[in-house]
């Protein structure tokens, strides 16, 4: 049997503006997770079937299945939640309709159910998330080491997630509503964290902000931020304060002629008005004006997610785009940068490390954990 994860984190949920790749970052989350032999579940409630493309396999049945292999024999399975079939899973587990519910999803009433009722389809999609979290083997054992969710971008996260308050208006007790407030029991446990994704861009870092203000209005846990698509310091601090200045001051005047002796020295041609390196030096100075001025507004941004009191880890650009050889590395960086939560390194408190020792059958843990 695989290691099993420590309780502290079992759900991880991955929330971003659309455009920050909060897919791809929740891919490689779920492969950092499955290191060293632990099973982990990919989950996507949005139909868009974004994990089978970063994969590149097939499109995703509503079933879990394998999608990739971790070091020490670690793996991770995938799973497409599909509304209306979840919906005929509640029905046969607490009505126990079976081919009647199945006769209403062909008449059209499952998916009118869930769209003049918009909370029901919420509770369906997180509950079947939270099962997932709360199964056990035979042995009694966690199923899954950890679960990993693919969520809504991050201006309908905290409705989504909410489902309690969904539901209020709908059904104050009965199946629907104390599956609810089991689904509330997880999402608001110390089983699970909120991961924000966002990229170095003033709308992104808004949302972000706006998003950690929401979550925690609702008490709902939040983890770490991710930046993503970072992109690389190519000057020094001095450079760029310099670059950044104004064109047409007298300072820049003296640097261009600077770069233009600096680029005949290097064999461009002479300096002279209308050589080759003279010829030059506008486009170069422009792209260094244009990428220092990129760098101080991204340092602007960054503080104002440092502000905000959250583990904060960084992804690089790719610059040949995300394919299966670029989530393995994305893994491995979050793995190396301690993403709270996440085995296998330290995190930012003791209750965020995987300490090697297994959790009970009963989901707490054992003496051995006790003791350390």
């Amino acid at each position: 049997m695989s290691a099993q994860q420590s309780s502290a984190v079992r759900l991880h949920i991955v929330t971003g503006k659309g455009g920050t790749g909060k897919t791809t970052v929740a891919a490689a989350l779920a492969l950092a997770l499955a290191a060293e032999g632990r099973r982990v579940l990919l989950v996507e409630v949005e139909e868009r079937q974004g994990i089978a493309q970063l994969f590149e396999t097939e499109a995703l049945p509503y079933e879990e299945r394998r999608i990739a292999s971790a070091s020490g024999g670690g793996e991770v399975n995938a799973l497409a939640i599909d509304a209306e079939l979840a919906m005929l899973d509640y029905l046969d587990m607490f009505y126990k309709l079976g081919r009647a519910g199945r006769a209403l999803r062909k008449l059209g009433a499952i998916d009118f159910a869930t769209t003049v009722a918009p909370g029901i389809r919420d509770v369906l999609l997180t509950g079947k998330v939270c099962e997932a979290v709360r199964r056990k083997d035979k042995a009694g054992w966690p199923v899954y080491d950890a679960v990993v969710l693919d969520a809504p971008p991050t201006g309908r996260i905290t409705r989504f997630l909410n489902v309690n308050d969904e539901v209020a208006g709908l059904a104050r007790m009965g199946p629907i509503y104390n599956q609810a407030q089991s689904v509330m029991r997880v999402l608001k446990s110390p089983q699970t964290a909120i991961h924000l994704v966002t990229l170095l861009e003033e709308m992104p870092v808004q949302e972000t902000m706006d998003g950690v203000a929401e979550l925690r209005a609702a008490g709902l846990p939040v983890g770490a931020v991710i930046v993503n698509m970072v992109r690389p310091v190519l000057l020094a601090d001095g450079d760029i304060a310099k670059a950044a200045a104004d064109s047409g001051s007298v300072a820049a005047g003296k640097r261009r002629t600077a770069v233009a002796k600096a680029l005949s020295q290097a064999g461009l041609g002479g300096a002279r008005r209308g050589g080759v390196a003279e010829r030059l030096v506008d486009p170069l100075l422009a792209q260094a004006h244009e990428h220092a001025q990129r760098v101080v507004l991204e340092r602007e941004q960054r503080a104002e997610i440092a502000a905000l009191g959250l583990p904060v880890r960084e992804l690089e650009l790719l610059g040949d785009g995300v394919d299966l050889g670029g989530l393995y590395r994305l893994a491995d960086s979050l793995r190396k940068q301690a993403v709270p939560g996440v085995p296998g390194v330290s995190g930012d408190g003791a209750d965020d490390v995987y300490d090697g020792v297994p959790d009970g059958p009963d989901g707490t843990a054992t003496a051995e954990d006790d003791d350390a």
